[in-house]
């Protein structure tokens, strides 16, 4: 997962009311279940060391939280392990290792580092990793184009890529782990706000030329000016490096040539209503599709998930699988640095997606649902109830040059929050005691946050009796 970006859209939300308590610290325990080993299927929420290589690794990172912390950040006692990490101990079995490490890094990152596949370890969990397609946040792969190159396998391939190596079928006596969705949410959100841009491009250019070919005063001599106009407005839009200055000059400039054109032409009232009319077409594409476009795809997720939950996890012979739903990902500090509609817009995606999870799932022996959305609006609302001191806030300050951090090479020193935490470290947090902060960057949570969703996962494996 990575940041939100900014969307404009009409939609209102569904708010689910919080259930509100305290996390129940995990203790290593004698389980009522004796499991032999943690399988691990998931995101960047999951993943333990898959991008652990080249420039990440180089910059102290690996995972997405605060990395290299052993023995404690402020007064924390929770080191830099992820949740399943902190699962793993608490329920007995040897520490998750991840099952393929790589990076397809552009030349500027310090290029690509070889995929290589680790056949005795099992969390296959990677950062931008989807549900079943290939091509998540990060990925170097069209039409993402990340320079960063995060290899993003889907949870389809995951979970067929264990099977291979355990000779086709689990043997029912491990804990089986499954969370995603947060990276089907991005990618949705992209693609909706990718076509709402092209909508107001459109709309932009075709205001620009119609308040261009008004200056032409003969109205006979208005369609050739048109065309003209017209034609100066996709050539300068089409060209490398195309930018709204470039075109409105192409546009002023054949607009110039026309006859009986006053010159010279003062375009900034023309641009002005052109750029209301893109804002006001972007606007109503993303409110007249974002339910089909944004929304319901995160069902067909939810339903796919399920679907290879029960036919290739269960199916294949799994007894005890613990399914992490979506957290409220409209309540990270990206989602809520952007308009009221949008977090309204990303709210129904993740609540419609552990809606069609959890029906899916009803009824299916051996697994359990886990549900950290719920926890997630509580933590947000009540945080001193779970010991956290900022929920608002990222603990990292990913642009940061110090001797020990060089600049991590990506993030947008134009956006402070634009990193993301796969390179932050105790090197570059922002000052004080963030110890207890809920989030890395603006959608990971910190190793205390990775705390609080082991003690929900152990909780609730408690109350089923699977502890």
């Amino acid at each position: 997962m990575r940041q939100f970006k900014i969307l404009g859209v009409a939609l209102a939300a569904a708010l689910l009311v919080a259930a509100c308590g305290g996390s129940d610290d995990a203790v290593v325990q004698a389980p009522a279940i004796k499991y032999t080993s943690l399988v691990s299927f998931g995101d960047s929420l999951s993943d333990v060391g898959t991008h652990k290589v080249g420039a990440v690794a180089a910059l102290g990172g690996g995972t997405y939280s605060v990395n290299g912390i052993t023995g404690a950040i402020g007064d924390s006692p929770t080191p830099s392990k992820n949740w399943t990490e902190l699962l793993a101990a608490q329920i007995g079995v040897a520490a998750p290792c991840p099952a393929q490490t790589g990076l397809n890094s552009a030349a500027s990152l310090g290029g690509p580092v070889p995929v290589v596949d680790y056949p005795n370890c099992r969390n296959y969990a990677q950062g931008g990793a989807r549900v079943t397609n290939p091509v998540g946040p990060g990925s170097a792969s069209a039409p993402v184009n990340s320079p960063l190159g995060q290899l993003t396998v889907p949870l389809v391939t995951q979970i067929s890529r264990h099977l291979t190596r355990v000779g086709g079928s689990f043997s029912g006596t491990e804990l089986v782990t499954v969370m995603a969705g947060g990276n089907d949410v991005l990618r949705l959100l992209d693609d909706l706000v990718a076509k709402a841009t092209a909508a107001g491009s459109a709309a932009f250019g075709k205001a620009l030329v119609g308040g261009l070919v008004a200056l032409v005063p003969n109205p006979a001599d208005q369609p050739a000016a048109a065309v003209a106009i017209g034609t100066a407005v996709a050539t300068a839009a089409a060209a490398p490096g195309a930018t709204p200055t470039s075109i409105v000059t192409a546009a002023v400039t054949a607009a110039s040539a026309q006859p009986g054109v006053s010159l010279p032409i003062n375009p900034a009232p023309i641009v002005a209503a052109a750029s209301a009319a893109a804002a006001s077409a972007g606007a109503a594409y993303a409110q007249n599709n974002g339910a089909n476009e944004a929304v319901l795809p995160m069902g067909v997720a939810g339903k796919e998930l399920a679907t290879y939950i029960k036919s290739q996890i269960v199916g294949k012979g799994a007894k005890y699988v613990a399914v992490v739903n979506l957290p409220d990902v409209s309540s990270t500090p990206s989602a809520k640095a952007q308009s009221a509609e949008t977090r309204g817009l990303i709210l129904n995606m993740a609540i419609y997606f552990n809606e069609v999870l959890a029906y899916e799932l009803r009824g299916t022996p051996g697994v359990l649902v886990v549900d950290v959305f719920t926890e997630s609006r509580s933590q947000i609302a009540n945080p001193g109830a779970y010991g956290l001191t900022n929920v608002t806030t990222p603990a990292c300050n990913l642009n940061a040059t110090t001797p020990t951090v060089p600049g991590n090479g990506l993030a947008d020193p134009a956006k402070p929050e634009s990193g993301t935490s796969l390179v932050c470290n105790a090197g570059n947090l922002k000052p004080g005691d963030v110890s207890k902060y809920l989030f890395a960057d603006t959608v990971h949570p910190t190793p205390y946050g990775y705390k609080l969703l082991a003690d929900l996962v152990n909780k609730t494996m408690k109350q089923a009796g699977w502890l």
